[in-house]
């Protein structure tokens, strides 16, 4: 029997057959989603009366994107995917040496983010810089460190969390409620919204110690949006939808204000311009140093024994419980540190807008946290950051781009959007990268040393 192998670059007839099929199937399935959503668009006229606006131009379109992105997939990158993992799995594993921007990335990242405010300052000026340090920094930087807090419950003890919004939302709320009843300052009760947080979190991980997968994920979804139902209806204390506003803003370690109206605050007392950029820039540095203190505790924890506990309790947790690990403690602990981080995060949002209200802790929140860590790779640092980086500042670019008007006509709004454009992205980045950007499940110990083992070795089940 002739065996046939797969070159990149050439296509076999029936490869080009069944990608014709899959892209038939495809802008069928396409055309029955998006027909009601995009093609009919109900509007009102000058009469003040509802009518349905065609735009099949727009449908045919987003239909035929989608046939030609499956026919390519199909006929040239799922061959061409199949091919380089078949002959990585026959060739010995090559270490190859890493560069200087590999062995050095982590500083060279950390030296550009330092210098990034000022970098946009300059070339900006005051006003013109808020929009890159707020938009593209502050809010990317908040969700990495909740990503980086989520992925200790997710990617490190692998216990599926789709409620971790509502610790944010226990860190916003903790902090507004008691700057504004109390006159706390930022430095105050930034830790004491994490340890509220945590402690929620410690609530939530007693009812699920014996639920697994999507019992569990079911439970921890009920939790988040009980917490998003009570911070409504409870109007005594939160002010229900109507939010709470006038929340104190952080100020320079209680020693000096960043308001505008005070005439000792730190701009007049530093001689520089007036404008509000500067408390984004300091804004920018607090939630840097809340990231970079996530980090490092995250990587201190892999290495000491609880962080080997849940990457255990990650990989079989009957196996776990039988090697003497208790795994109501194990469990405990990470729900209590994801949440903690996420209050961190939802105290300094609270003092970045000076207005929270439940509108801003939905369940979509947490599917773009879970998402970011997913897309990222879980259990990788790194890639978490470069996913939250795609996500957040793609959504933040796709506001913006009227040249897609010039594709797609003048009535296309991408912000409409954004997030179908970007749900497509994402797709086809997972089939690229299935385990996420820098996915990886290695254990952060070894017994004696690493050792390669071939991939025929493996599927033998020796290895």
């Amino acid at each position: 029997m002739a065996s046939s192998s797969f070159v990149p670059g050439k296509t076999a007839p029936g490869l080009v057959q069944k990608g014709i099929t899959d892209a038939l199937w495809t802008a069928v399935i396409a055309f029955g989603m998006f027909v009601l959503y995009i093609g009919l668009k109900t509007d009102q006229n000058i009469d003040n009366k509802l009518i349905i606006v065609q735009r099949w131009g727009l449908l045919a379109s987003i239909v035929a994107i989608a046939a030609a992105g499956r026919f390519v997939s199909t006929v040239f990158l799922q061959p061409t995917l199949a091919a380089r993992r078949a002959a990585k799995a026959k060739a010995p594993p090559v270490e190859a040496e890493p560069g200087f921007v590999s062995k050095n990335f982590n500083k060279i990242a950390l030296a550009f983010l330092l210098v990034y405010p000022m970098l946009a300052l300059a070339l900006f000026g005051p006003q013109g810089s808020l929009t890159y340090v707020d938009n593209f920094g502050i809010q990317i930087l908040i969700y990495v460190m909740l990503a980086w807090g989520l992925n200790i419950v997710v990617g490190l003890a692998g216990l599926l969390d789709l409620g971790y919004v509502a610790f944010y939302a226990v860190g916003a709320y903790s902090y507004a409620l008691l700057a504004t009843h109390f006159g706390l300052s930022f430095w105050i009760l930034l830790p004491l919204s994490g340890i509220f947080a945590g402690l929620w979190g410690m609530i939530l991980g007693f009812p699920v110690l014996r639920l697994r997968g999507d019992y569990l994920a079911i439970v921890t979804l009920a939790f988040g949006e009980i917490i998003r139902i009570v911070i409504t209806n409870w109007t005594d204390l939160t002010k229900g939808s109507f939010g709470i506003s006038n929340i104190t803003k952080a100020s320079l370690f209680g020693l000096y204000t960043f308001d505008l109206k005070d005439p000792h605050n730190i701009i007049r007392t530093l001689g520089l311009p007036i404008s509000s950029a500067w408390y984004k820039i300091f804004l920018f540095y607090v939630i840097l140093a809340l990231c970079m203190l996530t980090a490092y505790v995250t990587i201190r924890l892999r290495r000491m024994p609880i962080g080997r506990a849940w990457e255990a309790m990650r990989e079989d947790e009957i196996a776990c419980r039988s090697l003497g690990i208790n795994t109501v403690t194990t469990k405990l602990t990470a729900f209590a540190t994801g949440a903690m981080f996420g209050g961190f995060a939802g105290s300094f949002f609270a003092a970045r807008q000076g207005f929270v209200s439940p509108e801003s802790f939905v369940f979509l929140e947490s599917a773009v946290i879970l998402a970011i860590v997913v897309l990222g790779g879980m259990g990788s640092l790194k890639g978490i950051a470069f996913a939250a980086i795609a996500m957040v500042g793609g959504t933040e670019l796709l506001r913006d781009m009227d040249f897609l008007k010039l594709i797609f006509g003048p009535d296309f709004t991408p912000e409409l959007y954004r997030m179908l454009i970007f749900g497509l992205a994402m797709v086809v980045v997972m089939i690229v990268k299935p385990r996420g950007f820098v996915g990886t499940r290695e254990p952060t110990a070894f017994l004696k040393e690493r050792k390669a083992v071939s991939g025929s070795f493996t599927k033998e089940g020796h290895g």
